[in-house]
C-alpha cells in the first residue's frame, strides 16, 4: 500500500457524520449560495483569526482579487510580493492592470525578504516614475508566517497597504498571534489539500476596518449597494456555496487537534531526517508557529533533488516540487523582462526544495520509511 502525499479519506472519517447533516441542512432550506452557513461561517473563523471581520468567498484567489479591488488597485500601480509562490498571488496583481514588483526570498524561511523588499521599493520610488508604489502581498509559503515585525512596518512606514496572503497558512501564528490578524487584510483558500479546506473551491477575506468590510462584501456580489439590483462600483462574482461553508463548519470542530497533529508530524520528520546526508530539513523561528501546508525540504543541489526523489518513486513514496520555476521566470510574466539572476535565493531554491508526504494523520511507520528510504 503506497502512501499518500495528502489523505483526506482518513480526515472524512471523523466528519462524516457532521458533513451530511450539514449538506442535508442546505439541502433543506435551499439557499445553496450565500445561505446562513456563510455568516455562521465567517462568525467563527473571524473570531478564531482575532478580527472583526470575516467575508466568504469562492476561492483564495477571488480573495485576493477582491481585497485588491476594494483597497483600489488598478493600472500604474506597484504592488510588491514574491516570485516563490503560487501563479494565483502575482496573477491578481495584473488581472487589475497593475504591475507585480518581484522581491527576493529568505534562503531559511522561503518568504519573502524584508531588506529586500525595503531595496525594491526604493527602486521603484527612485527609478520607475511610470509606477505608484501602493501595497505589498506577503505570502506565508507552505504554512510559515512571514516576517511581520520587519514587513508590516516597512510597508506603513512608505505609505503602503499589506496584504497578508495566508492561503497555506490559516491556523499558523506569529509570535502568538493568529497570522490573519496581521496586514491591512488577510487573504486565505480553503482548496481541499489546504490545512482548513473545503470539497471544491472555496476562501476568505478578513479584516480589522469597518469600512474596509463593506468594500469587500460589495465587491464580492457585483459591486452592489444596499440591494443587489444597485451596483455602486465594479465588483465579481466570489460568492461561496452553502454547502461548501458546510462542510468547512463541521472539519473546523477538528481543525485545533489537526494543527497540534501537523507540529507532532513535522517534529517526528525533523528528528527522522536530521542525519541525512545533505538534507536541510525546515525550521520555524522561536515564538512562531507553521501550520505545515507541506513539509518541504532542501537537497544540496538539483542532481541530489533528482537522486532523493528517484529513491522515494522508486518504493511509490510520492513526492512533489513547489515551484520548479518562479515566477518572474513564467511565461506570463515575460512583459516585466526579468531573467534568470535577477532573485538567486529564489532560483537556488527553486533548483533544490521537493515535498514529502503531510497531513495530520501520518502514521509515524510511513514516516520512518521515507526516512529510511532517503537514507537508502
Amino acid at each position: 500500500m503506497t502512501i499518500p502525499f495528502i489523505d483526506l479519506k482518513a480526515q472524512y472519517k471523523l466528519v462524516d457524520e457532521a458533513v451530511k447533516k450539514g449538506i442535508d441542512g442546505v439541502l433543506e432550506h435551499g439557499a445553496y449560495v450565500m445561505g446562513p452557513e456563510i455568516g455562521a461561517l465567517e462568525s467563527h473563523l473571524a473570531s478564531f483569526s482575532d478580527v472583526k471581520h470575516g467575508v466568504g468567498c469562492g476561492s483564495g484567489t477571488d480573495a485576493l482579487i477582491m481585497a485588491l479591488m476594494a483597497l483600489g488597485i488598478g493600472p500604474g500601480d506597484a504592488v510588491f510580493t514574491t516570485p516563490f509562490t503560487f501563479m494565483a498571488t502575482a496573477e491578481a496583481i495584473a488581472l487589475l492592470g497593475a504591475t507585480p514588483v518581484f522581491v527576493d526570498i529568505d534562503p531559511i524561511t522561503f518568504n519573502i525578504d524584508p531588506d529586500d523588499l525595503r531595496k525594491k521599493i526604493g527602486e521603484i520610488k527612485d527609478k520607475r516614475k511610470d509606477l505608484k508604489p501602493k501595497g505589498v502581498i506577503s505570502v506565508d509559503l507552505f504554512g510559515q508566517p512571514a516576517d511581520y515585525d520587519r514587513i508590516e512596518p516597512l510597508a506603513h512606514n512608505n505609505g503602503l497597504f499589506l496584504i497578508v496572503d495566508a492561503a497555506q497558512s490559516f491556523g499558523a501564528t506569529y509570535q502568538g498571534k493568529p497570522v490573519c490578524s496581521f496586514g491591512d487584510v488577510a487573504c486565505t483558500s480553503f482548496f481541499p489539500a489546504k490545512p482548513l479546506g473545503c470539497y471544491g473551491d472555496g476562501g476568505m477575506v478578513f479584516a480589522q476596518n469597518d469600512e474596509l468590510h463593506k468594500l469587500l462584501v460589495s465587491v464580492r456580489v457585483h459591486g452592489m449597494g444596499e440591494d443587489k439590483y444597485e451596483n455602486v462600483r465594479l465588483g465579481i462574482n466570489g460568492r461561496l456555496d452553502s454547502m461548501q461553508a458546510a462542510v468547512l463548519l463541521a472539519k473546523f470542530e477538528i481543525f485545533p487537534d489537526e494543527v497540534i497533529k501537523r507540529q507532532q508530524v513535522a517534529a517526528r520528520y525533523g528528528a527522522l531526517l536530521n542525519d541525512v546526508d545533505g538534507l536541510t530539513t525546515p525550521s520555524v523561528p522561536e515564538g512562531n508557529t507553521s501550520v505545515w501546508a507541506q513539509y518541504s525540504v532542501l537537497a544540496t543541489d538539483s542532481d541530489h533533488r533528482e537522486e532523493l526523489m528517484g529513491k522515494l518513486k522508486e518504493n511509490n513514496i510520492p513526492c512533489v516540487i513547489y515551484y520548479p520555476k518562479a515566477l518572474h521566470l513564467q511565461k506570463a510574466f515575460a512583459n516585466l523582462g526579468h531573467v534568470m539572476g535577477d532573485f538567486p535565493v529564489c532560483e537556488n531554491i527553486s533548483s533544490r526544495i521537493f515535498s514529502l508526504p503531510m497531513y495530520p494523520y501520518l502514521k509515524a511507520e510511513d514516516q520512518e520509511t521515507i526516512a529510511s528510504v532517503l537514507k537508502g
